[in-house]
C-alpha cells in the first residue's frame, strides 16, 4: 500500500497517470507533455511500475508504458474499504487475485 501513495503523492506522476489513462505511450511521447528531462520522466515511471499502476512492453526499439486501472483502483479501494461502505462493496464484488487473500 506504501508503494501505491509514494505513486501517487507526486503531481508529475498523478500527471503521467492521467495521460496514459487516455493510451498508451512511449517515454518521449510522455516527456513532451513536460518541461523536464527524458531521464527524470523515466525515474517518475520506475516509480509507478514498482508500485504495479503502469505496465511496459517492448515494441522493437521503443517501450510502450501503460496504466493498470484494476491495479490503481484495487488498491485504492482496499484502503478505503474500512472508511466508506461503498468502497467495501466494490472491494467484496470483485475478484480477488491470488497472493492478496
Amino acid at each position: 500500500m506504501d508503494k501505491i501513495f509514494k505513486a501517487l503523492a507526486s503531481e508529475p506522476r498523478r500527471r503521467i497517470l492521467h495521460y496514459l489513462m487516455a493510451e498508451p505511450m512511449t517515454v518521449g511521447e510522455i516527456a513532451d507533455n513536460f518541461e523536464m528531462a527524458m531521464p527524470s520522466i523515466s525515474r517518475h515511471l520506475a516509480v509507478l511500475k514498482e508500485a504495479g499502476v503502469v505496465r511496459e512492453q517492448k515494441r522493437g526499439q521503443y517501450v510502450i508504458y501503460a496504466l493498470v486501472p484494476e491495479q490503481l483502483t484495487g488498491q485504492l479501494y482496499d484502503f478505503l474499504t474500512p472508511f466508506c461502505d461503498q468502497a467495501r462493496a466494490i472491494a467484496e464484488a470483485r475478484p480477488r487475485r491470488r497472493g492478496r487473500e
